[in-house]
């Protein structure tokens, strides 16, 4: 009986232990700048695509670990011509998000128009064409929901475009009318440089904004792509 019980014992050991095992990354593969939203139950995941067509795949998952593709939010050549997009430019960064029955993503077609937004009821699709964000000059747009308002966020240059040192970028947003798809209002500097601008920080970007608690974070990544490259959070 006891030898019985040991063996049940390993047996449910081996269980949970294959239950919990996972694959990191969760996407093998060429998923660059990965933005991830929550409804309900479900996750939903877009990457940067680049040149490639179709763009901006849509995944979807239950557990965080297990994803499916389940379209992609550029797949129309009437949204978008990347015809002349180098390999290494096209679209960059974008961002997933939802809110009362709408997905919108906020992306950046480097080099041509800028930024712009799409939206869906549903996210197999079809999403919408772009609509253009003139106003947002920068890259790493993100759209988020506070207080019943939406904020737009993005990388941009140095105040007054009057750099300190080479990688002196800043964080701007402005809110954002999602009935007229329009900014509101003046653009707001949120962070300048970085955590210290004494040390010189590089390349601010891919901000990110969350309310918890009554208290505000901001999110963003620092340091570039080389050695020193970090996320970052204010409050």
């Amino acid at each position: 009986m006891r030898k019985g019980f040991l063996l049940l014992c390993c047996s449910v050991a081996v269980m949970l232990a294959s239950a919990q095992t996972f694959n990191n990354p969760i996407l093998a593969g060429f998923y660059p700048d990965p933005s991830i939203c929550r409804v309900g139950n479900d996750y939903y995941i877009t990457t940067s695509t680049f040149a490639y067509f179709p763009g901006l795949p849509v995944f979807h998952s239950t557990d965080l670990v297990n994803w499916k593709q389940i379209g992609n939010a550029m797949n129309r050549q009437e949204q978008l011509d990347q015809s002349k997009a180098g390999v290494s430019r096209g679209l960059f960064a974008p961002t997933i998000r939802y809110h009362k029955g709408t997905f919108y993503i906020l992306c950046t077609l480097i080099d041509k128009k800028g930024n712009f937004i799409i939206t869906a009821k549903d996210p197999k699709g079809p999403w919408s064409n772009p609509i253009w964000l003139p106003q947002v000059q920068g890259i790493d747009p993100s759209i988020d929901f506070v207080d019943d308002k939406a904020y737009v966020l993005y990388n941009n240059d140095a105040p007054d475009n009057k750099p300190l040192y080479s990688g002196h970028r800043s964080i701007r947003m402005y809110e954002f009318d999602i009935n007229t798809m329009k900014v509101v209002g003046q653009e707001m500097l949120l962070v300048n440089g970085g955590t210290d601008l004494s040390k010189k920080p590089i390349w601010i970007e891919a901000p990110h904004l969350f309310k918890k608690d009554d208290w505000y974070y901001l999110i963003c990544a620092e340091g570039g792509t080389g050695y020193n490259h970090s996320e970052v959070i204010f409050r």
